[in-house]
């Protein structure tokens, strides 16, 4: 992977929440034992804001579709009595 950082473990594992606040930000390492590549620290595809945002952007598109004015207390009454 370009732009990758190499690193030993031993550097990996002491230096741990300083290589995971690169990776938020973007980074990633490739961690080595005796000069083998062994894993990579990367970030995750999706960031969970992104998958936040898409979740209430759902919401919203469904709230959007529903007729009527029923608040959401309303409707979970409503789904108690069924």
């Amino acid at each position: 992977m370009a732009n990758e950082t190499e690193i030993g473990a031993f550097e990996a594992k002491a230096r741990l929440s300083e290589l995971l606040r690169g990776v938020v930000r973007g980074r990633a390492y490739l961690i080595t034992r005796r000069g083998k590549p062994v894993a990579r620290l990367l970030p995750v595809e999706e960031p969970v804001e992104d998958g936040l945002e898409a979740l209430l952007g759902e919401l919203h598109s469904i709230r959007s579709r529903v007729k009527g004015k029923a608040s959401i207390g309303e409707l979970i009454a409503d789904g108690r009595r069924r």
